[in-house]
């Protein structure tokens, strides 16, 4: 008899420490990262993170409820981070619902598409629930459709201005807070008229800043992001290709937010680029290491075994920003048909000699030549593109110059020589969008 009764006390405290446990979800980091084309919002835990959500009209909003959760200072701070710019959320709200489920609702500005879904621990990240908000209209396709149905050239506007950027929660969460001061709202270059460019052609360079958001990228021995770095030249260049009377620069970025790799490679293709250039910093385990570098994508296996192991590193990005593997695009279909790449990548090879021995004019070189490997991000079947690693963030030294605004000129201006050089010998034609039609 005594013995039944210990095991059923022993019963009885296991499955009420089990409930303990079960109700004691502490979600340790939420994160708001609005941007142009979706907002996310993450929040992070250490278990995975149970939960529902549904969708309430009159007024619109979603409800998102954490089952076995507890209020936590990191959501109770959610509430404060949206901005009133943000072009999709009017507000969140956050209260219990019932004993062990706190309720999230997100005030809607307008008719939304959400995406919902977990990420296991990766990188510095514990266990992330992401929410994507997504308009229900594209609005760069809509751009593109309406452009299309006028017969108007596009602007030399880039699509991706944000209305501001939130700073993460830097007190709770590893990744480091973002610039305080939110972007502004780009002037719009201005475009010569049709019949004042040369053969009536406008040539668009897509400009892809590595990393951002969620993604980090690599982090400096003085405690830099990759993420800015690559940010801050990027819109150095598009400032100078800007300036050239028959160019513009598109970003696939312009704030700190996160865009997967495949959706870099579609934003270039729809807006017909003839040209895509990803810049990033390059990171080593020995701080030695340093020098700049320019790839190109290869099908047949990497060039190098370094080059091999930078590409299985910047393709670990989505790991890290978060990707929903539901998330359908008919575009991106069409952009990963098996297509030949082997005239678009000898281009990519032109390209890359040409930036290459322009930036050999400013920084030491890694290597003499383009090295190829297998990046995701260069994978546009008709769009010559290359990756430049401007230094190595790793490098204390190196790190001290891309912090530099001079050396961050220095090295677009290189960029742009190259891209300038390539098209001398490799005119545009009219393969893209022509601005006399």
């Amino acid at each position: 008899m005594t013995r039944l009764l210990t095991k059923t006390w022993l019963f009885c405290t296991l499955m009420l420490l089990a409930t303990v446990s079960q109700a004691a979800l502490n979600i340790t980091a939420t994160r708001v990262w609005p941007a142009p084309d979706y907002t996310r919002i993450t929040f992070e835990a250490g278990q995975s993170i149970n939960h529902s959500m549904i969708i309430l009209q009159d007024p619109a909003r979603l409800v998102i409820d954490l089952q076995e959760a507890e209020i936590s200072p990191a959501l109770k701070s959610l509430s404060d981070k949206i901005l009133a710019s943000d072009p999709y959320i009017k507000a969140v709200r956050v209260g219990n619902f019932k004993p062990g489920v706190v309720r999230v609702v997100v005030d809607l500005k307008s008719e939304i598409r959400p995406e919902m879904f977990s990420l296991p621990p990766a990188g510095e990240y514990n266990h992330r629930l992401v929410l994507d908000i997504y308009p229900l209209v594209d609005p760069l396709m809509a751009l593109v459709q309406q452009l299309g149905s006028s017969g108007t050239p596009p602007a030399a506007e880039d699509s991706d201005t944000t209305q501001g950027v939130v700073a993460p929660d830097s007190s709770v969460t590893p990744v480091p807070p973002v610039l305080q001061d939110a972007p502004t709202q780009e002037a719009t270059p201005q475009v010569p008229a049709p019949d004042k460019l040369p053969n009536g052609r406008l040539i668009t360079i897509a400009i892809d800043a590595g990393h951002g958001g969620e993604d980090p990228g690599a982090r400096g021995a003085r405690g830099s992001y990759e993420k800015h770095i690559t940010l801050a030249i990027s819109k150095k260049l598009k400032e100078l290709i800007d300036k050239e009377p028959n160019m513009r620069g598109i970003l696939t970025r312009d704030g700190d937010y996160f865009i997967p790799l495949n959706r870099r490679v579609v934003k270039a293709r729809k807006v017909q680029a003839d040209l895509f250039v990803s810049i990033h910093a390059d990171a080593f385990t020995r701080p030695q290491a340093n020098g700049s570098s320019v790839f190109a994508l290869s099908e047949r296996g990497a060039t190098s075994a370094s080059a091999r192991y930078l590409a299985q590193k910047e393709n670990e990005s989505d790991l890290i920003g978060g990707v929903s593997i539901n998330v359908q695009d008919p575009h991106l279909a069409r952009t990963l048909l098996d297509l030949s790449q082997t005239a678009t990548i000898n281009d990519s090879l032109k390209l890359g000699k040409a930036v290459l021995g322009h930036i050999g004019d400013i920084n030491n070189l890694h290597k003499p030549r383009v090295e190829q490997a297998g990046f995701a991000v260069l994978k546009a079947p008709d769009i010559p593109s290359i990756l430049v690693e401007t230094a190595f963030i790793s490098n204390p030294e190196e790190e001290k110059k891309l912090n530099d605004p001079a050396y961050q000129e220095k090295m677009a201006a290189s960029i742009f020589a190259g891209i300038k050089k390539y098209f001398d010998s490799n005119p545009a034609l009219t393969r893209t969008r022509i601005a006399a039609e």
